[in-house]
């Protein structure tokens, strides 16, 4: 699932590894919102904002937005970083260390955020976009850009786009194609959507600590592909 890249992913892989970081990226984007009233998972409408100020000539509130934009982009930066730097040293650790980056800064987030929220609310949200910034860029990077995880807009859109071009296209092969990239997408906005829920649910009952969930979540995904790696090494070398 985080193992494999390019060309030697099959649909499962992305199946899983969209479904398991779209719910984290839903539960993230719900939890963030009912704790700091801000936008954790996406910039788009960080960026309305930034426009906005900036006309006002609120310069000051102009650089406190952009700074939203900022993080997401440094955690998409340092992700792909990581991944360049560990493929040219040691392959295997490609995807763990910035998964474990990710799942490290909910656990934080979620032990000391009833903290943050008084004193450096910024704090939290800069966090959490930074995180979810380097979950895009991770995802991205792994499945050649055919899995997004932490916004739906284009899905959205490539989706409208796949299920009209369903009414033309005659090709047998090619309708496979737009069916399994159709069943990908809808896996993801299920997802997202699913992991929104669970986040609510769990803010009503833990507040913040609920990002704890979504540490669990990806050390779960972690350990999984681990586990399956030495079995399938286990079977070669009986």
């Amino acid at each position: 699932m985080f193992s494999h890249k390019g060309k030697t992913r099959t649909e499962k892989h992305n199946l899983g590894i969209a479904s398991l970081l779209s719910f984290v990226a839903g539960l993230v984007n719900v939890v963030g919102f009912f704790s700091v009233q801000k936008l954790t998972t996406n910039v788009t409408g960080h960026f309305a904002y930034f426009v906005d100020e900036s006309f006002k000539q609120d310069f000051r509130s102009a650089f406190h937005v952009a700074l939203y934009i900022f993080f997401f982009f440094l955690g998409a930066f340092i992700s792909n970083f990581i991944v360049e730097i560990y493929s040219r040293k040691r392959e295997n650790l490609i995807y763990v260390i910035p998964t474990l980056t990710e799942a490290l800064i909910l656990a934080v987030i979620a032990f000391t955020g009833n903290v943050l929220i008084k004193e450096s609310p910024d704090l939290i949200a800069f966090s959490l976009l930074f995180a979810m910034g380097m979950q895009n860029s991770l995802v991205t990077s792994i499945s050649h850009s055919v899995v997004r995880t932490t916004h739906l807009t284009g899905l959205f859109t490539d989706m409208g786009i796949e299920f009209s071009q369903l009414f033309f296209y005659k090709d047998q092969d090619h309708k496979k194609r737009l069916i399994k990239s159709i069943k990908l997408r809808l896996t993801i906005i299920w997802m997202f959507f699913g992991g929104g829920v669970v986040g609510g649910i769990l803010y009503g009952s833990f507040g913040i600590k609920a990002l704890f969930f979504g540490t669990v979540i990806l050390l779960f995904g972690l350990l999984y592909d681990f586990i399956k790696i030495r079995m399938l090494l286990l079977k070669r070398k009986m």
